[in-house]
């Protein structure tokens, strides 16, 4: 790559959203584009996370593109090598290859104001220059492990979920399990028949509800090979089903005693004894934290091999982890399931905009953007999947597809202005819409129900959730408002005083 090398876009990540991107974006007739990715190859979440049992929660024909169906979906729930082969293939089918730098981590992105351009740095050491910048780094890209006493002193194994190293063979070993979201739940039975001794150690209790998975049959695939709108009507279908259960977490959350009573079956069908149900039955309501799909969490936790500790992981001494409630057990393999940086993403870090600050900085309240999208400070500047986009109980890829259409409505605003011009959000209607959307938040599950979950920043805010539909999301982000808008232009200024007579310097100029 040249050195300051000048495109029009660049694409920051190569997941769901940054495929999808650069996917529009050809569409959209732009093919002076890149793909930045820090890995070796493409895949995003579904590359990092290939731990035993890795799975998804959303159907497999609703968790795909639109424009890009799959009637080879080997089971109604795919497992990560499903959706990760996926992704390679919307890579080829899309020619978006030539577009793709693999092992190229951006180390930092700066607005230049003279210039209207941003300034990109990557861990190779090239440069280059973009007119746009697209964030699709996704929240779930960065793990978290919390910062434990001791734990830098533990003799055995320590890796994180999304980490998971497959040459420790865990067989006959002694694990402790920290954490019981989505992704222990699918590891905790996938390890329990080899493990010696498995240890959950659980801070809250999550509500799990039945997993209706089974394979697509042969006919059912031909059907769509052959008959594509099948296919479409199946994810209508799904679509519609999730469309018509919002309304319980967003505006009637009480409405969801009876999806309780379904988890608490679940539930009571494997574990008999009630010491351990009573552990495992959450005091909160369900869909407060993300409802989770499992049959085999239960019969794997009912299983002699494993204990239960209903408290979080305090201290570890040695080879023994220490939870809050004071139980020691001593263990060869520590894995975490602790989660992601999502209200604190690492790559608002390495983003500084034009006021010279990092969008960290300018985030240090709480995350805020302008439908999801954009933020005060940094023209120029999309994210997809940004602050409050997040679904609880629907695909993301209708998010990130309603995400898409508002990118590739901005572009073509640019060029109708033509010339040098960026689109900086106006304050008050960023201010305005997180307005909106915090208001509308105040009577949802996730803030009624009465649980502190990852949803939630450092300030107690829900600034991850989407309060509403993903119709509602995309009507509001169909198009792009210009009066929501200032219009920054490069223009010709006189020098300053002693420069000389007609000297002239770029400067920014807004527009209003």
């Amino acid at each position: 790559m040249a050195e300051h090398e000048h495109i029009r876009v660049a694409v920051i990540g190569s997941g769901f959203g940054g495929l999808g991107a650069a996917v529009r974006l050809r569409r959209e007739g732009i093919t002076d584009f890149v793909v930045l990715e820090r890995a070796d190859s493409v895949g995003g979440t579904w590359r990092d996370n290939s731990y035993p049992g890795c799975a998804c929660d959303v159907p497999s024909h609703l968790y795909s593109f639109s424009f890009a169906p799959n009637p080879d979906w080997p089971r109604t729930f795919s497992g990560q090598e499903h959706i990760r082969a996926y992704l390679e293939h919307v890579t080829d089918t899309f020619g978006l290859r030539p577009h793709i730098r693999l092992n190229h981590e951006v180390k930092m992105m700066h607005w230049d104001g003279d210039e209207l351009r941003w300034e990109i740095e990557t861990a190779q050491g090239d440069t280059l220059t973009a007119d746009v910048v697209v964030s699709a780094t996704g929240p779930l890209s960065d793990p978290k492990i919390p910062d434990i006493p001791g734990l830098d002193g533990f003799p055995g194994k320590v890796f994180h979920s999304a980490q998971w190293d497959h040459d420790y063979d865990l067989r006959g070993k002694r694990v402790a399990m920290i954490g019981t979201g989505a992704s222990a739940i699918q590891i905790v039975p996938s390890i329990q028949p080899d493990v010696a001794k498995l240890t959950l150690l659980q801070r809250t209790p999550p509500w799990v509800m039945p997993r209706m998975d089974r394979a697509i049959t042969g006919p059912e695939r031909w059907l769509h090979r052959q008959l594509p709108f099948t296919g479409k009507a199946r994810r209508g279908l799904l679509f519609g089903i999730r469309e018509l259960q919002v309304t319980a977490f967003t505006k009637h959350p009480n409405q969801l005693g009876a999806v309780e009573s379904i988890a608490k079956a679940n539930m009571a069908r494997a574990i008999k004894d009630p010491a351990l149900r009573a552990k495992l039955t959450p005091s909160y309501r369900i869909g407060c934290k993300r409802i989770l799909l499992s049959s085999s969490y239960y019969p794997a936790l009912a299983k002699p091999n494993v204990d239960v500790v209903a408290s979080g992981l305090k201290e570890v001494r040695g080879s023994t982890v220490v939870a809050a409630d004071g139980t020691e057990t001593e263990v060869d393999a520590i894995v975490f399931g602790t989660g992601f940086h999502v209200t604190d993403m690492p790559i608002a870090q390495r983003v500084v905009g034009a006021d010279g600050i990092t969008l960290a900085e300018a985030w240090k309240g709480g995350m805020e953007s302008l439908r999801g999208a954009t933020a005060v400070g940094f023209p120029n500047w999309m994210t997809i999947i940004g602050p409050n986009t997040g679904l609880g109980n629907s695909s993301m890829i209708l998010m990130i597809e309603s995400q898409l259409n508002y990118m590739a409505d901005y572009l073509r605003q640019l060029r109708v202005l033509g010339g040098k011009a960026a689109l900086g959000p106006r304050a008050s209607a960023v201010h305005a819409w997180n307005r909106r959307v915090q208001d509308r938040m105040k009577r949802t599950v996730w803030n009624t129900g009465g649980c502190d979950s990852w949803y939630l920043d450092a300030n107690g805010r829900n600034t991850t959730i989407w309060p509403g539909t993903p119709s509602e999301f995309r009507r509001a982000t169909r198009e792009v408002n210009l009066a929501e808008y200032e219009v920054i232009r490069v223009r010709a200024a006189e020098g300053k005083a002693g420069a000389g007579a007609g000297a002239e310097a770029e400067a920014a100029e807004v527009v209003a």
